[in-house]
């Protein structure tokens, strides 16, 4: 039987061979059988690479065609798109064709001109995003510098004399970390801003801050107050700028002359100290007055004969050491008295000592000066008397290279003398070793001397006493502020100078604690007021925001490089970083009225700074924050707008007590419901959003509650999506209008609508067959209906033009199949 098959196989094979054969169109091909195989392989590699192309392209086709895409037109339009990245000019025509031509040009002149404008849209973008970086660098930068004391190399101090407890320093959550002296400053700042705020005449600060030292019972610290005080009893000159008034010729002489009667009058109560605390050994009597004083004086501190004097005694003591002391207290009538004594031992000096005290600004006439500087030179210098030549040196203001150790023997002392010896007048008639400016002082004592110098860390009140009274008001402030305890000290004197229009304020708020500008004079320093503020209020701006805000409008009229006003700035901040929204800034009331917070008494547009704060909080991701601020400063839009950001997330979620879902839909409910009652709206667009969410969290709420029949009531009456296939265009239509908000959730929307529909469908199917009045045609016809309404969904899900969660097409399209 095989054998017969195969016969009549080769049969018809050679027969199909002969007909082959006798046709004389075809070429006539001889293969093996190996070259059979390889182009049978090859044709059907051939095939099934089209084949899975073309398999490639069908389920593509499906997939893009059940989400409303159009594949066909989708491709051609893809290759007709060019893969330029730029605009490239048109080919030139030949010149004959004048109408090409000038269309040629027309369109390479509009290209040309798109080209520019995007280049010049994209350099635009880079500087503004490049100036927005700069700003908040600048902001963190200043941020940084305010957590950082330095004032410079000279901040740096080593000294083991003290070793600070860190652990005594943590206080408990909630406690004040103010001291006693910073709550006893403190007050005195509340008392001058009431009195400012409330449009009384305006206190003295000086004499507040001095009334803290008194409570203090801290003699160190009473001195202090009362330089201050003495040095800024000054007569204010008109002036453009704090320096211009600072470093006038009557400004000085005014701070000399107040520093001179500052020390006069220490000494003179020190000597009336030490007086009456050795009543026996000073043997005090006579008429009183300086004169009795300092013969007393004399009899405690030079109790024998002083060897070397000259020019004879009086009443047992060296003539000239009863002058030089009459002098230290500052009576310069009782020195005259002496004088006058005297006058035979005293030869020339009575006539130049009375044109020294009748001269206004207590310097001798060109020709007397030169005279006595002679004498001196000639008779005096090499002298043994210490008294005299130092008498001669304050008169003339000559030798001031010579420190008179041996008299001068404490700081105050060599400071009295130098500062008499200071001249203001440049009549080129001195020689540069008798003639010191006041800048030259300040020189020797800031920078050649130093700190070092002074023992400044063992005597801080000493050095700071050495620069306030040569009138280097910012030094002195930033050394004392450099000493932890005395901090508060330091801070408060540089209110009163700033309150006087004494202080020289650095102009850029990046410098140092003190610096040294360009263009100022050589031994003028400025003070970063608004740095010394706000490291100052760090310690306790978290603990008493009250207390913190006083000292910050300090800075009401102070603006940052970026002219943005300080105290807005800093009360922003404040805010934020202590959380105190309602104490600072007030809070809406159940009725909408608005509780005014500690702000409203320094502000009187509280909803400029309440918008300033908002846009931080926001800024910083604060925004149910930021929806309480801006609800106080009355902006619904932007209300409105964070809501619908912080609700869209959750409205689908499980509520839950004190949930983030229940919490946000708590706020938006009562907000919601204080705008009804006072009629507030904000934009169409973002309200319509606001109260559409609002519908959705209830529409969530009832499902996941399990009541789907009153959550398809909610869904119905929203009209969102088309529950019958009439509605599907017009649902499409008003789609393209909901904003991000609402599209975000329509994914779990149309999910949670199909379950509730496929819900309904099988309690439909699983009611009894023999319930009474039920009709099987009304069943069917619900049928129908539900399964309606289950397609409109997945043709509404396929048509929109919006890109869904990964597998809700795919669960969308299940559930509507067990329907069917």
């Amino acid at each position: 039987m095989d054998t017969e098959g195969f016969g009549e196989l080769l049969q018809q094979a050679e027969q199909l061979a002969a007909e082959t054969e006798a046709v004389s169109e075809l070429p006539h091909v001889e293969r093996n059988l190996q070259e059979i195989q390889q182009a049978g392989e090859r044709l059907r590699s051939r095939t099934l690479t089209r084949t899975s192309q073309d398999a490639a392209d069908v389920k593509a086709s499906i997939l893009l065609g059940s989400r409303g895409l159009d594949i066909f037109h989708i491709s051609q339009r893809l290759e007709s798109l060019s893969a330029a990245t730029t605009f490239e000019p048109l080919e030139p025509v030949k010149d004959t064709d004048i109408q090409g031509f000038l269309k040629n040009e027309r369109d390479n002149a509009l290209l040309s001109a798109i080209e520019e404008s995007r280049r010049r849209t994209f350099m635009l973008a880079e500087e503004y995003h490049r100036e927005s970086m700069l700003v908040q660098w600048e902001q963190v930068k200043q941020r940084v510098l305010h957590t950082l004391l330095g004032a410079g190399e000279d901040a740096l101090d080593f000294s083991q004399d003290v070793e600070p407890s860190f652990v005594s320093e943590v206080n408990p959550p909630g406690r004040s970390t103010l001291d006693n002296v910073e709550v006893a400053y403190g007050r005195q700042i509340y008392i001058f801003n009431e009195k400012i705020v409330n449009g009384h005449v305006q206190p003295n600060l000086g004499d507040l801050c001095s009334s803290v030292a008194d409570s203090l019972d801290d003699k160190n610290v009473s001195e202090l107050w009362l330089m201050v005080k003495q040095m800024t009893d000054v007569m204010l000159f008109p002036a453009k700028d704090s320096l211009k008034s600072r470093t006038s010729v009557e400004m000085q002489m005014s701070f000399v002359r107040q520093a001179l009667n500052f020390l006069q009058n220490s000494y003179k109560n020190f000597a009336m100290v030490t007086v009456f605390g050795n009543l026996h050994q000073a043997q005090l009597g006579g008429v009183p007055g300086t004169y009795q004083l300092v013969r007393s004086f004399l009899n405690i501190k030079l109790p024998g004969p002083l060897p070397g004097t000259q020019d004879g005694d009086i009443e047992g003591h060296p003539v000239w050491a009863v002058i030089y002391y009459c002098l230290r207290c500052g009576d310069v009538n009782a020195a005259m008295q002496v004088i006058n004594r005297v006058q035979h031992q005293l030869g020339e000096f009575k006539t130049w000592f009375q044109e020294y005290i009748n001269s206004p600004d207590r310097r001798l006439s060109p020709a007397s000066e030169n005279k006595l500087r002679l004498h001196y030179r000639r008779v005096l210098r090499n002298s043994a008397d210490p008294y005299k030549r130092a008498v001669f040196c304050l008169i003339g203001k000559c030798e001031i290279g010579d420190n008179h150790g041996e008299v001068a023997d404490k700081t105050e002392d060599y400071l009295w003398l130098k500062l008499n010896q200071v001249c203001f007048d440049d009549d080129g008639s001195s020689s540069p070793q008798d003639r010191m400016t006041l800048s030259q002082l300040q020189k020797q004592l800031l920078e050649d001397y130093g700190e070092s110098h002074f023992s400044a860390s063992q005597q801080p009140f000493l050095y700071f006493k050495v620069l306030f009274l040569t009138a280097q008001f910012e030094a002195a402030v930033a050394f004392l502020f450099r000493v932890e305890r005395l901090r508060s000290h330091a801070v408060h004197v540089a209110l009163v100078l700033y309150e006087l229009g004494l202080l020289l304020k650095s102009s850029g708020q990046s410098a140092q604690l003190l610096s040294q500008e360009p263009g100022d004079p050589p031994m003028v320093r400025r003070l970063n007021f608004i740095r010394l503020l706000m490291l100052y209020t760090r310690k306790f701006e978290s603990t008493d925001p009250r207390e913190a805000l006083q000292y910050f409008y300090f800075l009401r009229n102070e603006k940052d490089s970026q002219g943005e006003n300080m105290f807005m700035r800093c009360v922003s901040e404040l805010v934020i970083e202590s959380r105190e929204f309602d104490m600072l800034l007030g809070r809406l009331e159940k009725d909408g009225s608005r509780k005014p917070g500690v702000i409203d008494k320094f502000a009187g547009d509280t909803r400029a700074i309440i918008s300033k704060v908002a846009l931080e909080a926001e800024n910083k991701g604060l925004f149910e924050e930021a929806v309480k601020l801006y609800e106080l400063a009355k902006n619904p839009d932007k209300v409105l707008e964070l809501l619908n950001r912080l609700l869209s997330p959750v409205i689908a979620q499980v509520s839950a007590p004190q949930s983030n879902k229940e919490r946000l839909k708590n706020m938006a409910l009562a907000i919601a419901e204080r705008f009804r009652s006072q009629g507030v709206a904000g934009d169409k667009s973002v309200d319509s959003t606001f109260y559409l969410l609002l519908d959705l969290m209830t529409f969530f709420d009832e499902y996941h509650a399990g009541n789907v029949d009153r959550a398809y009531d909610v869904m119905k009456r929203l009209k969102l999506l088309p529950l019958s296939q009439e509605s599907v265009e017009e649902r499409v239509a008003a789609f393209r209008n909901f904003s991000d908000e609402v599209r975000h959730n329509l994914s779990e929307v149309l999910l949670a609508t199909m379950n509730i529909l496929f819900t309904q469908y099988k309690r439909l199917k699983g009611s009894p067959a023999g319930t009474p009045g039920r009709n099987q045609r009304n069943v069917e016809d619900r049928d129908m209906h539900l399964r309606s309404q289950a397609r409109a969904l997945i043709t509404f899900a396929g048509i929109i033009p919006y890109n869904m969660a990964g597998d809700t097409n795919a669960r969308l399209v299940q559930m509507e199949l067990l329907m069917n």
